[in-house]
């Protein structure tokens, strides 16, 4: 008797502690269970998210090596959508560049080219390599599109050029031999000179020469 009254004891226990527990213990199983089936449900949607992303990319790049008018179209309609809908993806970033490049090389638009990369260098900030070259192109359209100061702007907000240094003080000193400053464009050239190869070495002398400066100096 003593050995079931103990039993009985412990079923009542048991009986006692779910009624105080029960509610709480059921809700923390669902809040687990809601929690990995979410995850899972996140990481689904993620992978889809960026397969899409990665088709409407290659869509972007066949109508961009087609080159006709109406390839140009689906390019910049692609490249809208990326930004609308992938607007933290990567694929959106290379794809407003091909259409940055598009607009610069193809409809001879740098003051549109330079919408597409300020937007690309906005989501590009967490990719230092990648903001250079982009930082570099968006000032190759703004000199283009006549906005010297914005250029000269775009370039001396860059941090940490390191490779790139020579090519943003060979372009620097475009700019500014543009706005009529030739001492200013002569310290830029002669800081690419010492900085390193740039676009093109022979150039850069051609232009140091126009200025009175030979390879000695």
């Amino acid at each position: 008797m003593a050995e079931l009254r103990t039993e009985e004891e412990q079923v009542q226990a048991i009986k006692d502690w779910w009624k105080k527990n029960g509610s709480s213990l059921l809700i923390g199983i669902g809040a687990a269970l809601a929690i990995v089936f979410g995850w899972q449900a996140w990481q689904n949607h993620q992978a889809q998210e960026r397969a899409e992303a990665a088709n409407q990319f290659t869509t972007l790049l066949t109508a961009f090596s087609t080159g006709d008018e109406d390839s140009n179209s689906t390019v910049e309609f692609v490249a809208e959508s990326l930004r609308e809908e992938h607007s933290d993806s990567a694929y959106a970033i290379y794809g407003n560049l091909v259409l940055a490049r598009q607009q610069m090389m193809v409809e001879s638009n740098p003051e549109a080219a330079v919408e597409s990369l300020k937007w690309a260098l906005d989501k590009a900030a967490d990719y230092k390599a990648l903001s250079l070259v982009i930082r570099q192109r968006l000032a190759q359209a703004q000199f283009a599109a006549g906005e010297h100061d914005a250029a000269l702007e775009t370039l001396g907000d860059a941090s940490e050029a390191k490779s790139f240094a020579a090519v943003f003080s060979e372009l620097r000193g475009d700019i500014l031999l543009a706005k009529g400053d030739t001492e200013g464009a002569r310290e830029a050239y002669l800081a690419a000179r010492e900085q390193g190869p740039s676009r093109g070495g022979d150039l850069l002398e051609l232009k140091l020469s126009d200025l009175g400066v030979g390879e000695g100096a």
